[in-house]
């Protein structure tokens, strides 16, 4: 005997397409109203960012091999406009709020740093899947730089109050841009007699090193900055011929040759 499927309810298939489209419907209701599944908060995303960023800047401030005053550091390595945060969506903004000192012998410099940091909402992009409120952070780090030492730094407590004016660099002492032309000209017609007080006379600055000599005819030149490994070393043969001899830069640094004279009458074997 035949039986007929009651008129009355959903068939089977029908049914369980019934059932997917309600518990979809439900989880896109829940997903609307207050915190959907695996939504994380923002501020803890952009305090988790700011640590990020000041661990970052840490190592990119490295190993101090130059003197420079706690303002200088912060005016050309520390404060920047907005950025994109290291950590992915959001932006960061590193205000210096203090220096003091400077990394000469012994001494040190310090420059307090603070980061704020925001992250813009952002929704899942399936059903359950990761989102995060819209936040914000704002912490604070003392970085501590002593010469030939790597930078250190801590979190401090941040002051209230707006950043004070950016600081200034102070100018990097160096050998002038026309130096080259200048020595030069010094070579062409000093003498033997007269070498070292007109090369010195073309370079008046006294933080700028001079070193000359006579060796085998030559007439030998070194016009230098010492501190920033800068030096212009010039040779004039006894031909006449102005040349440039090479070396290892190596050679600048402390407890080496230095910019004299003897990068070219004496190198390091």
């Amino acid at each position: 005997m035949n039986r007929t499927r009651s008129a009355t309810g959903p068939k089977p298939a029908a049914r369980h397409r019934w059932i997917r489209w309600t518990l979809a419907a439900l989880l896109l209701a829940s997903a609307g109203c207050g915190k959907g599944i695996g939504e994380e908060s923002g501020d803890t995303l952009a305090r988790d960012a700011a640590a990020v960023e000041a661990k970052q800047l840490n190592t990119q401030l490295g190993h101090r091999n130059r003197v420079r005053d706690a303002g200088s550091i912060a005016a050309a390595e520390i404060v920047q406009e907005p950025t994109d945060a290291a950590s992915g969506g959001g932006t960061v903004r590193r205000e210096a709020l203090a220096w003091s000192g400077r990394t000469a012998g012994d001494e040190r410099a310090t420059v307090d740093v603070r980061f704020v940091v925001t992250v813009p909402e952002r929704p899942p992009v399936s059903i359950g899947g990761a989102s995060n409120t819209a936040g914000e952070a704002t912490r604070c780090y003392r970085y501590e730089f002593t010469l030939y030492r790597y930078t250190t730094y801590h979190e401090i407590d941040c002051p209230s109050g707006a950043a004070p004016s950016p600081p200034t660099a102070a100018p990097v002492p160096r050998v002038p841009e026309d130096g080259r032309q200048r020595l030069t000209a010094v070579l062409r017609t000093a003498t033997p007699e007269t070498l070292a007080g007109a090369v010195r006379a073309a370079f008046p600055q006294d933080w700028i090193t001079i070193d000359t000599t006579v060796h085998e005819g030559a007439l030998v030149a070194a016009v230098g900055v010492p501190a920033e490994r800068d030096c212009l070393l010039l040779v004039r043969t006894p031909a006449g011929k102005i040349e440039s001899p090479g070396y290892d830069r190596i050679w600048l640094e402390p407890g080496e040759t230095g910019c004299r004279t003897a990068l070219y009458v004496a190198p390091p074997r």
